[in-house]
């Protein structure tokens, strides 16, 4: 029986979602793999893998306290955002990268944050966890409480650890360590790619 990281990486590998290669990064870096969960949309089983995936983990998120929404920002985030929350029954919200200046303006999408509200932040990937930070701005502005960052996949490029001097609870369903060793396991990717990406990865 598949554990949970072989499944992930499963649906990963299978959907596209990781691929492996040279990829420049957002940061101007080069990276031996990309992670890119719009390709889950076109594979509705992998998707589901991937959902249920999260979903099982907030359960025990939830056993513990309260939350009265999940957030994420657009765009790939956002993407898997509502199956989740279905899954779990809860509300969730969208938060825009700009404000909608036309309609129902701001950067909230999906309702309103009441004050004082505990909601829990979901995002694809973190590297540095930059974009995590400005996500959760919006919520905060708004007088939400955002105690927990939840992330797919973590790059293990510094992102939870900046999250977590700034007093976020960081939890990721996988790391990408995890992930690289599951798929070697598995004969899904060779040693030598294998090596390469654990080397590229301990260098953070």
């Amino acid at each position: 029986m598949m554990n949970k990281t072989s499944i992930v990486a499963d649906a990963l590998v299978d959907s596209g979602a990781l691929k492996f290669g040279t990829f420049k990064l957002k940061s101007g870096q080069t990276s031996p793999f990309y992670i890119d969960l719009t390709w889950l949309l076109s594979s509705p089983k992998d998707f589901q893998c991937i959902v249920d995936a999260i979903a099982e983990e907030m359960k025990g998120i939830l056993s513990s306290r309260k939350i009265d929404k999940l957030a994420s920002i657009e765009l790939k985030g956002a993407l898997i955002l509502p199956s989740i929350a279905a899954k779990l029954n809860l509300p969730c919200l969208v938060v825009r990268k700009e404000p909608k200046e036309y309609g129902v303006t701001g950067r909230i999408a999906g309702g309103q944050v009441k004050k004082g509200e505990s909601i829990l932040f979901l995002d694809d990937v973190v590297t540095d966890g930059k974009s995590k930070i400005e996500g959760i701005k919006p919520l905060l502005a708004h007088g939400a409480k955002v105690e927990i960052v939840f992330v797919v996949i973590d790059r293990e490029q510094g992102g939870k650890q900046n999250l977590e001097k700034l007093g976020f609870q960081f939890h990721a369903l996988a790391t990408i360590s995890e992930i690289v060793q599951s798929l070697a396991s598995m004969r899904k990717l060779n040693e030598e790619k294998a090596k390469t990406i654990l080397a590229y990865i301990k260098k953070y």
